[in-house]
């Protein structure tokens, strides 16, 4: 536990101006990014005595070693700073919402040359345009086949698609009229952007004036007695409308609008959201967190509008957001929210009418989302802590292990050899941290060969040394590491070349564990410890789960560890381990299989990964490409003549012999010369 006059900074340093702080553990993680009108008052009040502060903020001040601030022109500005700084450190002492549940969306792929409507999950994407979320994907799924009937727009794969084009015959969906088939011409890709752009604005919720142009159309059909064409448009609106009553109407037609209700204790909170277009209610969502800072409701509303938003632009976010509370101050909020729109954001707390019944009704969603989270959570929490109090106490650790990454080796008879690292927070999964491992046979200075020579305890070794030196060197650039290892820590770099994130900045390994557990026994164990020896690593703990007898080694120990078969601290040993075999044998699995995939191609001459990739991806197989010319290889970007030639030959020599087939009944042998 850290002493807060440690690091406080000297009197005058600090600025009294706008800006944005951050404090760093003594492993120099990021561990709570906050804003503020004057850094300078704000960062005070930190510093006074620590039984003036609150619970959990006396707890970030002294897990904290180090102060650090940036400051920016205006309130507008720290308020986007914040949040993209808590999105890329990902602070444990900050409020992040968790969705309860996840929940899909209805997205058009507006980005590809022919939009796609289909049902997506997760994070967004860019050149899609999003509707919902929505409670269910069935409901989104109705509501699409619905509209297909008005908006025959392309719902089918990538794969689907190609190979109806190939083919030139579409699908079922193409036959029924439910989609206008631009894969084999029928519409150019012009019209068919036209239809996709039509069934957004109508999702939008500028319904009427589309239902209007249609009736129009109906009755002057019917005057001219083209009796079936008004019949299908009678059918059209039909559709239009029953898609249209899945929505509950709730305010004015014109209206659009979010509204955002709190439901909190001491400990947690949950968030619900209703996203009203058009004056129907076009999806909802909810969220829960971890009161880990001192916050009041306008400070949750404040992070809600950030997270809601933060990602957001032009007509994602609405003219109108209802709120319980307002920020303090709620000027450079609504500021942030029409620079996001592009237009002025009205942000305040419904007074009167069916505005404020509707946030009634949001505010009982968010009691019953509470009520429902602590009910599934009461059980798993005490069993969590269980557990983790159990290792500590078997382990004769000083304190709960927070933090434990397993490793485990996966190979195929000693090829493709892949080794694997998850970790679990708090006895729960945290697969942003997940990492794989491609075994490359050094340990140490000594290089190992793949085969008869390799075997799981040296890669245990070199797994093991890779992933802590990659922490040292990531605290040398921190500058907490002395210079002495510099050497190593280059070399480790090189070795282990830098992940990268979506916006290109080198993935961190995070702070590392209090607890390594390693998938094996006594020599895996010795060797996971003797790696760390050689790095001066002395303060992580090591144990090895052994699969038969499920017993738990120590290293140097002779007798292994033996934990009660209905022991929560064992389960959830077995359950770290499980996680980290599962990850590694499909890390293996998707080597093998892009092994295979390509195996042919690898005796071509001269050919290497990316034109390898570029030759399956535009003939779908090996098998479509053995059978295509000379001519229709050069087609693939990137392969001239002489390399198809190449290509052809070597795949012609290459080629299965035919089967045999006995003349006399015809079926094909099972080997030749039968």
């Amino acid at each position: 536990m850290a002493d807060p006059s440690s690091y406080r900074p000297k009197p005058g340093q600090i600025p009294d101006s706008p800006g944005v702080y951050r404090f760093r553990d003594e492993h120099g993680r990021v561990i709570y990014v906050g804003k503020a009108k004057s850094l300078r008052q704000r960062l005070s009040s930190y510093f006074q005595d620590l039984a003036g502060l609150h619970p959990r903020t006396r707890t970030m001040v002294t897990t904290a070693a180090s102060v650090e601030w940036t400051v920016v022109s205006t309130e507008v500005e720290a308020l986007q700073l914040e949040y993209s700084w808590i999105k890329e450190y990902d602070p444990r002492f900050n409020v992040k919402y968790r969705d309860d549940k996840s929940y899909p969306s209805l997205a058009v792929t507006l980005g590809e040359e022919f939009p796609r409507v289909q049902v997506m999950r997760g994070p967004k994407k860019k050149g899609v345009r999003y509707f919902g979320p929505y409670a269910h994907a069935w409901a989104i799924r109705e509501t699409v086949d619905l509209m297909l009937r008005v908006f025959p727009v392309r719902t089918c794969s990538a794969g689907v698609f190609k190979r109806s084009a190939q083919i030139g015959r579409p699908c079922l969906l193409g036959y029924i009229g439910k989609c206008s088939a631009p894969c084999v011409g029928r519409v150019s890709p012009e019209e068919h952007r036209e239809l996709a752009e039509e069934f957004c604005d109508f999702m939008a919720g500028r319904t009427g004036t589309y239902l209007r142009r249609l009736e129009q159309q109906m009755h002057e059909a019917a005057e001219e007695m083209e009796y079936e064409k008004a019949a299908r448009l009678r059918d059209d609106i039909e559709a239009l409308r029953r898609a249209m009553e899945k929505n509950a109407v709730v305010l004015a037609d014109a209206t659009d609008a979010d509204l955002i209700a709190v439901a909190e204790d001491e400990l947690e909170a949950a968030v619900q959201i209703f996203h009203v277009r058009g004056g129907r209610v076009r999806g909802q969502r909810g969220w829960v967190t971890d009161k880990v800072e001192a916050v009041d409701t306008a400070g949750l509303v404040e992070h809600a509008l950030q997270q809601l938003y933060g990602e957001e632009s032009g007509d994602a976010v609405p003219k109108e957001v209802l709120v319980p509370a307002l920020p303090e101050p709620v000027e450079p909020v609504a500021q942030w929210l029409g620079r996001r729109r592009g237009s002025r954001v009205d942000l305040r707390i419904p007074q009167r009418g069916d505005k404020k019944d509707l946030m009634a009704t949001v505010e009982r969603n968010a009691q019953q989302a509470l009520v429902l989270h602590k009910t599934k959570r009461a059980s798993d929490l005490t069993t969590r802590s269980r557990a983790l109090e159990e290792i500590a106490e078997a382990l004769e650790l000083d304190s709960a292990p927070l933090r434990i990454e397993c490793f485990d080796i996966s190979h195929l008879q000693g090829q493709d050899v892949v080794a694997s690292m998850v970790v679990f927070e708090d006895g729960l999964a945290r697969k942003s941290e997940y990492r794989r491992f491609q075994i490359k046979g050094r340990v140490g200075d000594t290089q190992v060969w793949h085969g008869e020579g390799q075997d799981d305890v040296r890669s245990m070794h070199e797994v093991i040394g890779r992933r802590f030196r990659r922490y040292l060197l990531e605290k040398q650039k921190a500058g907490e590491w002395s210079e002495e290892n510099a050497v190593e820590a280059a070399e480790a770099e090189a070795e282990e070349g830098t992940a990268r994130t979506e916006d290109g900045r080198p993935k961190r390994f995070a702070y590392p564990p209090q607890l390594v557990v390693v998938d094996g026994g006594q020599p895996q164990v010795a060797a996971a410890r003797r790696a760390l020896d050689e790095l001066g690593i002395d303060d992580v703990v090591v144990c090895g789960l052994a699969k038969r007898l499920e017993e738990v080694w120590l290293p140097g120990e002779d007798d292994p560890v033996v934990l009660p078969r209905t022991s929560e601290g064992l389960y959830l040993l077995q359950r770290v381990r499980d996680e980290a075999h599962r990850f590694a044998i499909a890390y293996q699995r998707s080597k093998r299989t892009k092994t295979l995939k390509a195996g042919p191609l690898d005796a071509v001459p001269g050919l290497g990964e990316t034109r390898k990739k570029a030759l399956l991806k535009h003939f779908g197989s090996v098998k479509r490409l053995r059978a295509a010319t000379v001519e229709q290889i050069c087609e693939t970007p990137g392969i001239g003549r002489k390399t198809a030639e190449t290509i052809a030959a070597a795949l012609a020599a290459a080629a299965p012999p035919a089967p045999a087939v006995n003349t006399a009944t015809g079926e094909i042998m099972e080997e030749a010369g039968e």
